[in-house]
């Protein structure tokens, strides 16, 4: 997990899914051609532009070439960077064919690929992937492990998983999440069981 000073403008959902695992920067979706009828979204990058700036991470088709252009045309230049997607062509897993030009988006593309644009970019980058971000309780509540109706149950799946003791408490969990490894184990458990596997 990396930190980011700027803000990361971005097209989709699954684009801002992909990032959020990478970093903690704040992740702002433009829901592709959503952003030229959203008033509110676009005062909000403004506002994010003049505090901390932004990076606009958009797909390297035409789609983004546009969405991108827009974005510059409100937002000024000295509080923007330009992070830009290689053209490599292929097809995102979840979809059934490849994007109308061929190549990949921001969801298609490697981590690897995205930490060295976004360092390309100039973006303040701080950190490494290596980087341990502890858990909370707010995100054992969001994985639906604590203060939901079956939150029992997925939690003592997930331990039985994991081969912690059955009666260990959401408070020890937190305290057992000491690396991004167990972070990684624990949330591939959750998954897991969520899916039914």
């Amino acid at each position: 997990m990396i930190h980011m000073n700027e803000a990361l403008i971005v097209e989709g959902r699954y684009d801002k899914s992909k990032l959020s695992a990478l970093t903690d920067a704040i992740i702002v979706t433009t829901n592709g051609f959503g952003i030229y009828k959203d008033a509110e979204k676009r005062d909000f990058i403004r506002k994010l532009a003049k505090e901390r700036g932004i990076v606009i991470l958009t797909d390297s088709d035409n789609a983004g070439r546009q969405i991108r252009a827009y974005i510059t045309s409100f937002v000024p230049s000295n509080q923007i960077r330009h992070a830009y997607i290689p053209d490599i062509y292929g097809k995102e897993k979840r979809k059934a064919a490849p994007s109308k030009e061929g190549k990949l988006g921001v969801e298609g593309i490697s981590s690897e690929i995205l930490l060295e644009i976004l360092k390309e970019a100039g973006a303040s980058v701080e950190g490494s992937t290596t980087d341990f971000q502890p858990l909370t309780p707010a995100d054992l509540m969001s994985l639906g492990l604590t203060g939901g109706v079956n939150s029992a149950t997925l939690r003592q799946g997930v331990l039985k998983a994991l081969d912690l003791p059955e009666n260990l408490t959401t408070k020890m969990l937190l305290r057992w999440v000491t690396s991004e490894e167990k972070k990684v184990q624990l949330l591939a458990a959750v998954e897991k069981i969520k899916n039914g596997a």
